[in-house]
């Protein structure tokens, strides 16, 4: 936990916005860059300023607060909601109770300053009525702790004494606003309120007095936990779910993730995360995980990304496969029947529809935990949560009993229309958002342009190659580990093809698309093709493309959900041309190899097809490599002119880019031909000798 940051210099914040502002941001970053003090997109934070109004000349105070759906952490000034605040405090004439605060939310609009601003979130109340100058709202686990304790109220008088009040669990909302207003006006000496099952509420006259005051009381609820909290709060670890050895371990996740992955994404299309760090497995191992498991987590903030409760295997961590599959497919069987009669239990004619009844987090005892989101950055952050509430079940059982909100008082938030509203704000997916694209060859020429096209329509992407350092530079590129992940593979090798395989899966959760692009040339006349150069390009395209699919499709029957297999092939597979037996021959291969992958993988819903491109110079690693001066001998031109000659010899007299072979990648695997398997598209500009008869 981080000291008190001084105020610095903000491109993002315009001319002329008062200097409070710039430390608010400065504030909002340095909180929101804990995770112990506040979850990614969790909390809220605000400041008050005197501005002269532009239309009337009169002095007007501005309230600047962080928009709905914006996180802490990397906050900038867009991403506020600016409101007039004497406005906003006369919206309390028009508040009819409780029972209509969800109203209250369609007025804050009208008391923006200007236009443009973030929409306003519905802690908005909370900053606004609250009479100080800077406001925070944060979700810190050792304060929560306490805040979801069975007798929570006792324990903040315990660790605070007055300094600090406390409210009893209450959705957000303008209520919420008016009684911490009502603290901070008849309780002058309080620092902070306490929100039962929620977290902390701080202010201050300044922004450093009210970073200060937050960080302060949260070290105190730590200390206090740690000076009064019993040693081992979850009790003792269990000999049968002790974490296997790490490489058993991480090979044991490796199998179950494709299996986990296709149990959660069976409503929705979604990524895997998968985490084995120690507080992880401590929790996993302790003897009071059966009981508190099924209470689920207790901040809003969590259960909204976490569900209301994992699912928990039960099985020993080095059980039969079998076994485990057959047990989580009864354990999934249950929860969706739970989840629906939860969802039956609470919804009524005005509750949104059911969004899916498979679990977002899936605990394994003795291996780790997996989350799953449309995303990995969402799939990693309900992790993160859900790590957040282990750290709040340790430091509620530790002085007490852990003790979250009511199933109810869960659901209320869960589907509550104000959450389904920003829901249906979201952007529309990308086309392949959820999917998983393996890509061999990726760190440069088609590899490279594929994965960008793959990524740019929503896809993370495993940029698999021999030149790991090109790999890693291009997974950076593409946005880092939230988007691409880099893995070296040689894949004439079957154990470096599994090592990499079993990457992807622990990075993403699994594999939906698998594009062979890995090749490689040594042109020469037949009596000059030596017996290493066939092999050779055989061991990488023909036997290479053959080890990627057997493996990968192993992963897809797992999943169960189908997935595609993409083959760059080469026009060459039907165009004979001169001196280049072995290559050709090897681009043959490959090409049956889809037609008979598409006959064997159809049943289980797995498409394969190929790209036939014409010679693609420009960008080319094999071009690049002295292919390009050894088939610009054989046709008698410059090598600088080759891409031309070929594009002179084509119908549309257009050279082939690694940009065109990776356009056609994605409309073969973007659901865009949903019955198209076996196919082989040309991307040649049109070479009749290459026409597929």
């Amino acid at each position: 936990m981080g000291s008190v940051m001084q105020r610095t210099t903000r491109d993002d914040v315009p001319e002329g916005v008062s200097g409070e502002v710039t430390a608010m941001l400065d504030r909002a970053n340095h909180l929101g860059s804990d995770p112990t003090v506040t979850n990614y997109g969790g909390g809220n934070s605000s400041c008050k300023a005197a501005v002269t109004h532009p239309a009337t000349g009169e002095p007007v105070t501005l309230l600047y607060v962080k928009g709905s759906g914006g996180d802490l952490g990397t906050l900038r000034y867009p991403g506020l909601a600016v409101l007039e605040l004497d406005r906003l405090h006369r919206l309390d004439d028009r508040y009819r109770g409780v029972e209509h605060e969800d109203e209250m939310v369609g007025l804050f609009s009208f008391c923006a300053f200007g236009p443009g601003g973030a929409a306003p979130s519905i802690d908005t109340p909370m900053h606004g009525l609250v009479d100080a100058v800077h406001v925070d709202h944060l979700h810190p686990d050792s304060v929560i702790a306490l805040a979801a304790a069975a007798d929570g109220e006792r324990l903040v008088r315990d660790c605070y004494g007055e300094r600090v009040r406390w409210v009893p669990w209450i959705r957000p909302g303008w209520e919420l606003g008016r009684m911490i207003a009502e603290i901070v006006r008849n309780h002058p000496e309080a620092e902070g309120v306490v929100l039962g099952g929620h977290g902390l509420t701080t202010w201050g006259a300044t922004s450093e007095e009210c970073e200060e005051r937050g960080l302060r009381l949260i070290r105190e609820a730590a200390e206090f936990i740690r000076r009064a909290g019993r040693p081992e709060p979850l009790g003792p670890v269990r000999d049968d779910r002790r974490p296997l050895p790490e490489e058993a371990r991480r090979q044991r996740a490796a199998e179950l993730a494709p299996i986990l992955r296709g149990i959660a994404g069976t409503d929705s299309r979604l990524v895997g995360h998968f985490r084995d760090d120690e507080v992880v497995l401590d929790y996993l191992s302790r003897e009071a995980l059966d009981r508190l498991v099924p209470l689920g987590t207790s901040c809003p903030d969590h259960f909204l990304r976490t569900k209301i409760r994992p699912l928990l295997l039960d099985t020993a961590p080095d059980a039969a496969l079998d076994e485990v599959v057959e047990r989580l497919r009864e354990l999934h069987t249950a929860y969706r029947e739970e989840y629906a009669a939860y969802y039956d239990r609470y919804a009524d004619a005005d509750s949104p529809p059911m969004r899916g009844a498979d679990p977002a987090v899936v605990l394994v005892p003795g291996v780790g935990m997996f989350s799953y989101g449309g995303d990995r950055l969402t799939a990693r952050i309900a992790g993160e949560f859900y790590v957040n509430a282990i750290n709040v079940m340790r430091g509620a059982e530790a002085v007490s009993t852990y003790a979250p909100v009511s199933e109810s008082e869960k659901f209320r938030v869960e589907y509550w229309e104000l959450e389904e509203r920003k829901l249906r704000r979201r952007p529309r997916p990308k086309a392949l958002a959820g999917k998983v694209a393996f890509v061999t060859g990726g760190a440069s020429g088609i590899g490279r342009a594929t994965c960008r096209a793959l990524a740019a329509q929503g896809a993370c992407v495993v940029v698999a190659d021999r030149d790991h350092e090109g790999a890693r530079q291009l997974a950076k590129e593409l946005g880092g580990a939230d988007v691409a992940h880099a893995v070296h593979v040689d894949v004439s090798d079957e154990a470096s093809i599994r090592a990499a395989v079993e990457v992807a899966c622990l990075a993403f959760g699994g594999i939906d698309v698998v594009v062979n692009n890995a090749g490689l040339s040594q042109s020469a006349p037949l009596e000059e093709t030596t017996a290493e150069m066939w092999d050779l390009q055989f061991d990488v395209m023909a036997r290479g493309s053959f080890l990627v699919s057997r493996e990968a499709a192993r992963v897809l029957r797992a999943q169960g959900h189908g997935g595609d297999i993409v083959y760059i092939v080469s026009k060459n597979a039907v165009f004979a041309g001169p001196a280049n037996v072995a290559y050709s021959s090897a681009k043959a291969a490959q090409a049956h190899q889809v037609r008979l992958l598409a006959a064997e993988l159809g049943p289980t819903g797995v498409r394969v097809n190929g790209v036939n491109p014409d010679g693609v110079v420009r960008g080319s690693g094999i071009f690049a490599g002295g292919w390009g001066a050894q088939r610009a001998a054989v046709y008698g031109v410059a090598e600088e002119d080759l891409g031309q000659y070929y594009a002179q010899r084509t119908l549309l007299k257009q050279e082939v880019l690694p940009e065109h072979v990776g356009a056609a990648v994605v409309a073969l695997v973007d659901g865009s031909l949903p019955l198209t398997t076996g196919l082989l598209v040309p991307v040649d500009g049109g070479v009749p000798q290459a026409f597929l008869r």
